[in-house]
This record gives C-alpha cells, structure tokens and sequence, in this order.
C-alpha cells in the first residue's frame, strides 16, 4: 500500500504540526498553540509512506505486523524526534469507536514496525505522523482492511462530554459550545475521589501535560493538538476547527506512569 503526502516550503514560519498554517516570527498555531518554526526549504517534497503486513490478509483478533517504509525518491527519509518519538501512529476503526495511538521502532534497515491486533472486522484509518530532517510534520493518512464479522460499538452516552476511565472522571467543561471559524478552547478537568486534579498532578506524556486528537465522524478530518499551561484545568488547549459536523476526541494522560485515554463526542456548529 502506498500514500502520498505532497509539501510545498518556502522561507517562512510553519507549525511544526500543521504545515498548513504559516504566519510570522511570534506567532503560535491557533490549531494547537505551538510557536511557529522557520522552514526554509524552497523544494517541493514528496513523501510516500508505503505500508507492509504479515500475514498480508489482516484478521480480526489475530497479531498484525505492520511495517512503514517513509520514502523519498525511493530512498529512506532520516527522520527527526518529534515529541519523544519518530513516528506516532493513530490507528481508529472507520465508526471511531475503536482507538490507538502507538510508536512503531526504528528497525536496522530502516522500516518502522509495530504489532497490533484488530478488535473487529471492517476499514480502519491509519494517520502516521513524522517529521522528516529538516522539514515540517506530516501527518499521513491510509485505509487497511480487516477480514472478520464487525461488531458495532458504539453507544449512545447520557453525557459525551463526561468519560469515566480507570477510576478518573474526565469532563470535557465547555462540550456544548464547540463552532467553527474562531480560536476554540478545550477546557478538560480531571477528577478522582472527589478532588479536582492540577495541572501538576499529571507528569508529562509526550513532551506535554496530555495528547489530544479529533476526529470528524463525516470526513475524518484530523486534527493533532497539544495542550499548553493553564492555571484553571489541568488539560488546555486551543484549536482551530473549519468543517462544522461531529467529532470524535481522544485525551491521554500520565498519572504514575501510566497514561489514560478519555474519550468525548462532540457537536461542532457553523460560527460566525
């Protein structure tokens, strides 16, 4: 299987998350909050992220071996640690009921491998996320399918912006009021035994206090956001949202050393 992912830099400031998003010296990414970082590549580049299984027919409940090979021009592309990690691989089933997010390692030949096991049969949406030496990030997406019966999973929630998980209770605080075309804030508090959790309580996961992806149930636009320092909840984060619909939002957070995953849906309506 091959993807394309196609670039295009000048010398200006990107987001080193959104290549989309480019401004001046100063400048932080409404998408995630990241500073903006030069680019001064003037070529354009392509990146094909061609991807291997065994066995090749993927089944649901059997260990897949999934091998990524990043090239360029037929050649390996040397990539760069971005958040701990040279690739971030968000696997989600197409209903986005189903979620990971894993690290395949570097091999001697320089292939990138992980092993994963598929809940169920059915499309599944693979977003590989790398940044190559000296450019900006890529965020490539691929369908795989797996053979097996599928069983759906989804569950219609008394409060999507409430998640119960490994005895943490994780609210999405402002759910109701996601739009598009303005700078949106996801305010996540994090409770257990009935005391509110501070920003300090969470160690690191990533090189950041949390992770944070959505997903659109439509499109599957996808967006990778960042939290940054807040003194009111111990998750925040700014994004920006273009395409009004449903989506689907994963958060990952370390206590102890071990992360969490909470998960929210939410409605986002058209702003002005």
């Amino acid at each position: 299987m091959k993807n394309t992912h196609h670039t295009d830099h000048k010398n200006v400031y990107t987001c080193p998350m959104h290549p989309e998003v480019t401004g001046q010296q100063g400048d932080r990414c409404p998408k995630c909050g990241m500073d903006l970082k030069a680019s001064h590549q003037e070529n354009s580049n392509e990146y094909q992220v061609q991807l291997s299984t065994f066995p090749q027919t993927m089944e649901a409940g059997v260990p897949t071996q999934l091998t990524f090979a990043i090239k360029n021009n037929n050649q390996n592309v040397p990539l760069e640690i971005s958040h701990e990690m040279k690739v971030h691989l968000m696997a989600v089933s197409e209903d986005l009921t189903w979620f990971r997010h894993i690290h395949p390692e570097e091999q001697p030949n320089g292939t990138y491998v992980i092993i994963e096991t598929f809940p169920n049969g059915g499309k599944y949406l693979l977003f590989t996320d790398f940044k190559p030496s000296g450019a900006t990030q890529v965020v490539n997406r691929q369908e795989i399918d797996v053979q097996g019966n599928y069983r759906a999973n989804y569950q219609e929630l008394s409060n999507p912006w409430i998640s119960k998980v490994d005895g943490y209770t994780v609210t999405l605080e402002n759910g109701n009021d996601f739009k598009t075309s303005r700078t949106q804030s996801l305010e996540i508090s994090v409770e257990i035994n009935n005391r509110k959790l501070k920003e300090n309580d969470l160690q690191p996961y990533l090189g950041a206090s949390a992770h944070i992806v959505m997903i659109s149930e439509k499109d599957k636009d996808f967006l990778h956001i960042h939290p940054v320092s807040d003194d009111h909840f111990p998750i925040y984060s700014e994004t920006y949202i273009e395409k009004s619909g449903t989506y689907r939002m994963w958060v990952q957070f370390n206590i102890g050393g071990q992360v969490h995953t909470a998960d929210f849906t939410v409605n986002v309506s058209d702003g002005k």
